[in-house]
């Protein structure tokens, strides 16, 4: 797989606006799928059109990602460069609550108990799709649930799923200490 993120002051990232989220969500998978290391961001907001959901990407294979997304009928907005537009939004926060972890992504919190792993709680979003993600989580085990951006069709469930990401990732690290 190309590499975007390892080594980024070799690269000059962009992203790839889209008019609605599942456009967006459609075009990562279509570029993933092709080979190319890409991820779905929030972009800066002086840079934000259509929805609030990009791909960052490696501008070097820009021509490249414009025939894939071409070829596969995906439509975009654009192909920005980020360098000297700002950063990426940093939409993950965590708060630990001693015997549980929140991580809060966007407007969508999942709260996990520190020793099982144990999903204890979902919040947040106003999207239909998340009172169904809700009752697949719900007391699950994180590393045993599927991700809800497999599940769900709509941008909550996408800041839920970076959540749920987030909240395994701690949990692999803590049982590791």
């Amino acid at each position: 797989m190309r590499s975007v993120f390892k080594n980024k002051k070799d690269t000059e990232s962009g992203i790839i606006l889209f008019n609605s989220v599942e456009e967006a969500i459609a075009g990562e998978r279509i570029l993933k799928a092709s080979g190319y290391e890409v991820r779905l961001v929030a972009p800066p907001p002086e840079l934000r059109r259509g929805c609030d959901l990009a791909v960052e990407v490696n501008l070097v294979e820009k021509a490249g990602i414009e025939r894939c997304l071409r070829e596969r009928g995906a439509d975009y907005l654009d192909i920005l460069p980020l360098k000297g537009k700002g950063e990426l939004l940093n939409v993950v926060k965590v708060t630990d609550f001693g015997e549980a972890v929140m991580v809060k992504a966007g407007n969508m919190k999942l709260t996990f108990d520190k020793k099982s792993g144990t999903v204890v709680n979902i919040s947040g979003g106003g999207c239909p799709d998340i009172p169904f993600l809700h009752s697949e989580l719900l007391d699950r085990k994180l590393a045993d649930a599927e991700r809800p951006k497999e599940k769900g069709f709509t941008l909550c469930s996408l800041m839920l799923d970076r959540a749920f990401e987030e909240s395994l990732e701690i949990w692999r690290k803590q049982i590791k200490e």
